[in-house]
């Protein structure tokens, strides 16, 4: 029974949306490859991933023993979060809502099982 290493990060600056394209690119790899890929990345949200993902690495090192080269990405999803309504008034007397939209980002991470040869 493999044991599930968990890191969430609540109320990240950044749209789902934006985040899940950058998610997209690590899932299912492994854990090192991961945060070599995040860390060249153009997009805003690839450094906050990146820290999230260093987070759940070190949790795996020292909470369970697990060398890093072993984990993978068994899991990694973005949630929607509150969204903030700001106002910005407009012409004529009227009124524009801004939506900054805000996420929540878990990621688990999973030990590579050796694999038995007959």
């Amino acid at each position: 029974m493999a044991t599930d290493i968990q890191a969430t990060m609540r109320y990240v600056s950044s749209s789902a949306q934006k985040v899940r394209l950058v998610i997209d690119l690590v899932r299912n790899r492994p854990a090192n490859e991961a945060l070599s890929m995040l860390r060249y990345s153009p997009k805003d949200s690839a450094r906050v991933v990146h820290k999230l993902l260093t987070s759940a690495v070190s949790n795996a090192e020292e909470n369970f023993g697990v060398s890093r080269d072993n984990l993978y990405i068994y899991q990694i999803f973005a949630n929607e979060a509150p969204t903030r309504k700001w106002r910005r008034f407009g012409a004529r007397g009227r009124f524009k809502p801004l939506l900054r939209r805000n996420s929540h980002i878990t990621v688990i991470l999973r030990e590579r099982e050796e694999k038995h040869g007959s």
